[in-house]
């Protein structure tokens, strides 16, 4: 054994991911660790995976219900999904196998609120929950789970599941330890909910450990595998260009008295252009920052080590393996730094409007009058889901959404007459950028966002057509708040779908 298992009651239940596998029933319902890439369980899903295979391969039905705390990584999401043996996912994946599945109706899939995730297990809105399977960076003597790179949804899980399986992941740093803010009583439902009592990022209002009833622990695993860790691209010129808009509003911002000198506390979406914001920020004027968000990317772990952010809250981290191997090796001084929280209280929507959260999303796309797509491609198609890009943005102190002004390669604009789907309306989007420059939409009605978005964030080989549109939708309209011209609205995503290109 690695020694991480320090409890002799839990020593005695170690056995192979492929026996603990062994143990699960057709129709389960499983919680699994992991979130972004971070803290999931590395040796018990492909065991899963296998014994599916080999089910179906007899012509049995097997088939099992997925949540976990936000996207995996290929040994999890990937692996299960190519069995065709998962019945329903939630609440957010992006494997390209998982989408695969979805897409192609094998799996249901329901895209939630991370901060709604926790409340609907709770109600059991999403069914009964067999089985959670955790991963943890020690056992303590005293049969407490030291949480690992995520929390996610484990707290929630690990109470409500009948049965818990522990993956003790000796590659996470032990020194993790401490990092974690491990808040219990914001499980409980109404009536006996309590003010969150949050006021500053970097407030720990917890425990550092995860609690679990030994009686439902049927198996530990022991593995030493890394995270799925992805190296983020080198930033391109529309990632600067975008970061740079951002920084010139904050800063107007700041010199209009709405932000103090040293901001509010800031969240960043996942990507490249959030990563291209954050490195900005640290060649940009700011100081004292803090940042209340649901993920740690390199850039805000480079903010930490200039000393411009001096405290970063949220439930996990996805870092390049090189940012992951530098905070493996130095956590013992990234735990003052870095508090890890559970999802339904890094994304609580009372902190975040509490606090002012200045929020940054990516999109895919937005249509003139500012409603925002941040989940489906062409109509129908499931990209990847919404995250916690509503919890933000609807609670935060200014939301924002980044992308760049085109796609395919011109093929498709960015900013069309309407959205093919609608994630965040017109009601909570308050800033849009792309390369093209920024449209800051508070204050205007629906017909003044549209001339500042055409004119800001559209690329030029789309811009007349937009005012063509604009033109053809006042006259065909039978009201001027919101002009539609509904017979060619999602006109241009038709086009697209029948001859590769939005172009006209």
């Amino acid at each position: 054994m690695s020694g991480r298992i320090r409890n002799e009651a839990f020593k005695q239940k170690v056995m192979s991911a492929h026996d603990a596998a062994a143990l699960v029933e057709n129709g389960w319902n499983i919680g699994f660790s992991g979130f972004t890439g971070s803290g999931y369980p590395k040796a018990f899903p492909g065991a899963l995976a296998a014994i599916i295979d080999a089910r179906h391969s007899h012509d049995e039905p097997f088939r099992i219900g997925v949540w976990t705390g936000a996207s995996t990584a290929p040994e999890l999401d990937g692996v299960l999904a190519r069995t065709g043996g998962i019945s329903y996912r939630a609440p957010y994946q992006s494997d390209p196998e998982m989408r695969g599945a979805i897409n192609s109706g094998i799996s249901y899939y329901q895209d939630i609120h991370l901060s709604h995730m926790g409340p609907q297990v709770s109600q059991g809105f999403l069914g009964h929950l067999n089985l959670a399977v955790v991963e943890a960076t020690a056992i303590t003597e005293d049969g407490d789970l030291i949480p690992s790179s995520s929390v996610g949804m484990n707290r929630t899980y690990l109470d409500h599941a009948d049965h818990v399986i522990v993956e003790v992941n000796s590659w996470q740093s032990e020194e993790l330890f401490g990092m974690h803010d491990i808040y219990y009583p914001i499980g409980a439902l109404p009536p006996n909910r309590v003010p969150l009592p949050i006021q500053n990022a970097g407030d720990r209002i917890g425990g550092k450990v995860l609690k679990v009833d030994p009686s439902k622990v049927i198996a530990v695993i022991e593995t030493n595998s890394a995270d799925r860790n992805t190296p983020f691209k080198a930033l391109d010129d529309d990632s600067r260009a975008i970061a740079g808009y951002f920084l010139d509003f904050l800063g107007n911002e700041v010199k209009a008295g709405r932000l103090p000198e040293n901001l509010l506390p800031l969240q960043s979406g996942v990507g490249n252009i959030a990563n291209a914001v954050l490195a900005g920020l640290l060649e940009g004027p700011f100081e004292n920052l803090t940042s209340y968000t649901e993920v740690i990317q390199d850039g805000m772990v480079d903010l930490l080590d200039s000393g411009k952010l001096t405290v970063a809250s949220a439930t996990a981290f996805s870092l390049s393996p090189t940012a992951a191997e530098k905070m493996n090796d130095n956590a013992a001084h990234y735990r003052n730094k870095i508090v890890l929280r559970p999802q339904d209280v890094s994304n609580h929507p009372e902190a975040i409007r509490r606090m002012g959260v200045i929020a940054c999303n990516g999109m895919i796309e937005a249509d003139i009058y500012g409603n925002v797509n941040s989940t489906h491609v062409m109509g129908s198609r499931m990209q990847n889901g919404i995250g916690g890009s509503g919890d933000f943005t609807r609670n935060g102190w200014v939301s924002s959404f980044v992308t760049p002004s085109t796609a395919k390669g011109g093929a498709i604009s960015c900013i069309v007459p309407m959205v093919n789907h609608v994630d965040h309306t017109e009601h909570d989007v308050q800033v849009l950028i792309t390369e093209q420059g920024l449209a800051d939409l508070r204050g205007l009605a629906p017909r003044q966002r549209a001339l500042k978005i055409i004119e800001n964030c559209a690329h030029p080989d789309f811009k007349e057509p937009l005012r063509e549109y604009v033109k053809l939708a006042e006259k065909k309209a039978n009201g001027q708040h919101t002009p539609h011209d509904l017979a060619t609205a999602l006109g241009w995503h038709v086009r697209f779908l029948e001859t590769g290109t939005m172009v006209p």
